[in-house]
């Protein structure tokens, strides 16, 4: 039976694969997840009863873990999907989106009020951004999730933990520039160059995920 993966053994799969999602989308390899790097070959059954698999609760305790460790970093990047960077990968691509210029061109106005707010106080519960960001109501829901895919995509937020906000807890979000200040400044130091270099090192030409960077990318250019 494959050996549940550990804090460290989940950091080391990361920093090897550059980015990884953490659960598979409909069962498939590719992109790849960290189940399957510690469950190759093995259904996932995203069920929460008493049937359930606990190796998938195991796994979202762990995501939690490595979210705040600071050691990799967490965004809902990939089709809104739990996603894993190394931290050089992530250096990497956030030196390509500054290095257009346009880092923050083009995004709506909701999304500049979010990240106004981590900007001046990072991390929040979802409570606590809607409320700092002026999107409490019921009625501004997609506009607040819309603006939250827009600065995951851009590398400019970042989730961090978890905060308890009542039933259940919300995803702690930051923003990256807050967070991740030795990274963010690493990023405006790199050569473009370099970090083109260390991009297609860990995302194959032609993988989702290479795509899904091209594609943001050529949004921020415009």
């Amino acid at each position: 039976m494959a050996r549940a993966p550990t804090l460290a053994s989940a950091i080391a799969a990361i920093d090897r694969a550059g980015v990884l999602l953490v659960y598979p989308i409909e069962n498939r390899s590719e992109p790849p997840s960290l189940w399957h790097r510690f469950y190759p070959g093995e259904r996932m059954r995203w069920d929460w009863d008493e049937s359930g698999d606990e190796r998938v609760v195991g796994m979202w305790r762990l995501r939690e873990r490595l979210a705040r460790s600071r050691r990799v970093v967490y965004s809902k990047w990939f089709r809104n999907r739990a996603t894993f960077f190394s931290r050089a990968l992530f250096t990497a691509m956030l030196c390509e989106l500054r290095a257009t210029g346009r880092i923050r061109e083009g995004l709506e106005p909701d999304a500049l009020d979010v990240l106004a707010a981590l900007e001046s106080d990072s991390p929040l519960g979802a409570k606590q951004l809607r409320a700092a960001s002026g999107l409490t109501a019921r009625a501004f829901e997609s506009a607040y999730q819309r603006a939250l895919r827009e600065l995951f995509a851009r590398a400019l937020i970042v989730g961090f933990g978890e905060i308890d906000e009542g039933a259940f807890p919300s995803l702690a979000i930051g923003a990256t520039r807050t967070l991740f200040e030795d990274l963010w400044d690493e990023a405006g130091a790199m050569d473009p160059m370099e970090a083109s270099r260390t991009i297609a090192a860990f995302l194959p030409h032609g993988s989702a995920f290479a795509k899904h960077h091209a594609k943001i990318l050529a949004t921020v250019r415009g």
